[in-house]
């Protein structure tokens, strides 16, 4: 049996069945409820977004064509931004309500692979390199999982090859995260974010491999809308035209 038997395939349905309940509960039972088992559903959830983030890092890495990768992340979060608007009940226009979760974390996945781009150009400087990436945080701050997962994607993209660097350094940004979380948010989902190192070992096992089929990219980026028109459509039907989370 391979010590790492987990290939870049299963990990990502593994991160797509942890969004799907996270997402299904936040619908289902909204405005942050603390019943024990809702809570570990949520927990569940906190697998998907390190898994996501770990792959950018990756995807840029084997990419032969970043321009190509960057245009379809962009697409995609523009598609994403009304799917999970929608989804969640949050005006399409941003900052009508909340500074908080007013579009898609594909937004992010996309400014995450762009930093990547800036922090290897060697024809900035460091200076250059350290506005860019500022200015970046800001454009992101106001998607799923806000600039964090930009930091996150940074972090470990720069460190690839030194796992523990670049786990350390995620859950940094995710403490400071769930610090946010905590104090403009809700104190007890701010702690549930901390369970994002529940993926640690599952990214752990990870042997480098993509896995056989190569669809699976394609599948990532028509699910995450279609799942998330599927969530708006129950959140409608159960309790009508109102937000369900903090942004709507």
């Amino acid at each position: 049996m391979s010590i790492r038997p987990l290939n870049a395939n299963q990990l990502k349905l593994i991160a797509m069945a942890s969004m799907s309940v996270d997402h299904l509960i936040s619908v289902l039972y909204p405005h942050y409820p603390t019943d024990w088992w809702i809570i570990l559903l949520h927990i569940v959830g906190r697998l998907a977004a390190p898994i996501f983030w770990f792959f950018i890092a990756e995807g840029y890495n084997y990419t032969h064509n970043r321009r190509g990768y960057a245009f379809r992340l962009f697409f995609f979060a523009i598609v994403g931004h009304f799917a999970y608007n929608f989804a969640f009940g949050i005006p399409f226009l941003p900052f009508q309500t909340s500074v908080f979760n007013q579009t898609s974390v594909i937004w992010s996945l996309f400014w995450g692979l762009i930093a990547l781009v800036i922090n290897d150009r060697p024809n900035l400087k460091q200076w250059q390199k350290t506005l860019l990436i500022l200015g970046i945080t800001a454009l992101s701050f106001c998607s799923d999982w806000s600039c964090i997962a930009v930091l996150a994607i940074l972090s470990i993209g720069e460190n690839r090859g030194n796992f523990k660097k670049q786990m350390t350094g995620m859950m940094l940004w995710v403490f400071a995260y769930a610090a946010v979380y905590a104090l403009f948010i809700h104190p007890v989902y701010g702690v549930i974010q901390l369970f994002v190192a529940l993926s640690i070992p599952l990214l752990k096992a990870y042997n480098g491999e993509r896995g056989n089929w190569k669809g699976m990219k394609y599948l990532f980026y028509w699910y995450y809308p279609l799942h998330l028109i599927v969530c708006g459509i129950i959140r409608i039907a159960l309790y009508g035209n109102i937000g369900v989370m903090i942004g709507g």
